[in-house]
This record gives structure tokens, C-alpha cells and sequence, in this order.
């Protein structure tokens, strides 16, 4: 049996849903029952709806160090907040109350998501709270203003501005990668210091040299020609005049000696 539609009606119906401002949208989701199978829907068409207005807000935060497209999705969720909690009954204008709604969202994402450094919830508002008596001041002022300026302004101590400008730092990282210097000759990794292991035989070489000193001179001869000149037990042997089984029990009993010795153990 084949099945006539009226495209007349259809196209009417279509018009008239397209035609639905984003106002219209928000009272026909307001008086749609929670459990009527129509209301996912409608409620999916308001939110594209009242979509440009959230893509405005989030582009008034670009260049913030955050990707745009971020933006635009924490932007959406605060949307989608401000229309799941509004109370069409109460007579205010949606906007009044979105815009507030969406810019708390992408404010706690700042607040919270983009620090180089995880730092407690309490520095990251001091930041905030001295960024903002920076400007305030500045104006006021017709000058920078000092730390104990800030701290009159907020009311709190001179240290704790301090804690908090010291906070700041962790705000945004600057890459290892860096170049400084006359033609970026040089990177800023160049200048950080790295592990030097040779602190950690130090106290063994201040101590070795009492410790050969303990020693018989060819013995001492056979452990700088193997250690420092780096020759085998048979040019040693060569050198010094004996057989190379000889050397090695030279070799062997030598650093057995200096062991004890820096070991401590002197009963030798």
C-alpha cells in the first residue's frame, strides 16, 4: 500500500520549526513536560539555537593560551547548564542569565585546567584577585603599584602578595627550547646546571692519596701505568722487569690494600 505525504504540509511544518526564534524555542521547552518523548529533541534544538551566543562568548577569550576549539566546548557546556536550569516562570531575559553562566564556566576552566604548575585553588584566586587591584591601582595611581599598595588595597599582609605573585610563575612554563642570547646561539636549557656525578667520589679521591702513599713505589708505578696509562699486565710486565702472573698479584694485592685503607679497616 503506498503511502501519500502531503510535501505541501511537510514543507509548511518544516518553515514553521526553522521559523521558531531562539526565544520561541526556550518557552516551548518550558512548557513541555519532563517525560513527553518530544522534549530531548526540543531541547536539543534550543541549545543550537542559543549555539552563536556561546561561540561569542568563547571568542572573546581566544589568545589566552587556550585552543579556540576548547573554548568553544566549555562554552557549549555552560550553555547547556544555562538552559537545563533556567526558570522560563521568573520572567528573565535568557541571555541575562546565560552569558554569566557561560563565562563562570570558561573562567573555572582557566582557573583550573590551564596552570604549567598545579598549584592549591587558594593561590590561583590571590592571582586573580592582584591581577585585578594591579589595574585598579594602576589607574588610581597614575603608577605601578607596590606590593604594600596591593596588599593595603586587599587588605591583606605584604607576604601574602608576595605567596602570590610567587604563584603566578606557575602559570605559564617556558620551554627548555628558548632561544637567548645574540641569534639564539643558545637555548634556555643550555643554562641549567645538570647532576655532577663527581661529587660523589670526592671523598674517595681526597682520601686515595694518603692511601697510595702506603704503598711500595713499583707498586704504586704498576697501578698508574695500568690506570692512567691504560697498559695491559704484559706491557707492564715488559716495563717493569717481572712476569705478568706476577703484575696481576701486584695488581690484586695493591687495590686490596687501598680498600681496607679507605674502608677504614688499618690492621693491615
Amino acid at each position: 500500500m503506498a503511502i501519500i505525504v502531503d510535501t505541501a504540509t511537510s514543507t509548511s511544518i518544516d518553515q514553521r520549526r526553522t521559523e521558531q526564534s531562539p526565544e520561541d524555542l526556550l518557552a516551548a521547552l518550558a512548557a513541555t513536560p519532563a517525560d513527553d518523548p518530544r522534549r530531548p529533541a526540543l531541547r536539543d534544538r534550543t541549545i543550537e539555537a542559543w549555539l552563536p551566543l556561546a561561540r561569542h562568548l568563547a571568542r572573546r577569550y581566544g589568545g589566552r593560551g587556550a585552543p579556540d576549539d576548547d573554548l568553544v566546548q566549555i562554552a557549549s557546556v555552560g550553555l547547556i547548564k544555562a538552559v537545563d536550569n533556567f526558570d522560563h516562570s521568573r520572567g528573565v531575559d535568557f541571555a541575562g542569565y546565560a552569558i554569566p553562566t557561560i563565562i563562570g564556566e570558561i573562567k573555572r576552566y582557566f582557573r583550573d585546567r590551564t596552570w604549567a604548575i598545579r598549584v592549591p585553588r587558594r593561590l590561583q584566586e590571590l592571582r586573580l584577585s592582584i591581577s585585578a587591584a594591579n589595574s585598579v591601582l594602576t589607574q588610581t595611581l597614575g603608577r605601578s603599584p607596590t606590593v604594600a599598595d596591593i596588599a593595603s588595597y586587599l587588605a591583606v599582609t605584604e607576604e601574602t602578595v608576595l605567596e602570590g605573585l610567587e604563584g603566578a610563575r606557575a602559570y605559564r612554563a617556558t620551554s627548555l627550547s628558548t632561544p637567548i642570547g645574540g641569534e639564539g646561539s643558545r637555548e634556555l636549557g643550555d643554562t641549567l646546571g645538570g647532576d655532577d656525578h663527581e661529587f660523589d667520589v670526592v671523598e674517595i679521591r681526597v682520601a686515595l692519596g694518603p692511601a697510595l702513599a702506603t704503598l711500595p713505589e713499583r707498586e704504586r708505578e704498576i697501578l698508574s701505568l695500568r690506570f692512567h696509562g691504560n697498559l695491559t699486565q704484559s706491557q707492564i710486565a715488559d716495563r717493569v722487569g717481572v712476569s705478568q702472573m706476577h703484575v696481576s698479584r701486584l695488581i690484586n694485592r695493591s687495590l686490596a690494600t687501598l680498600r681496607r685503607h679507605l674502608s677504614g679497616d688499618n690492621s693491615f
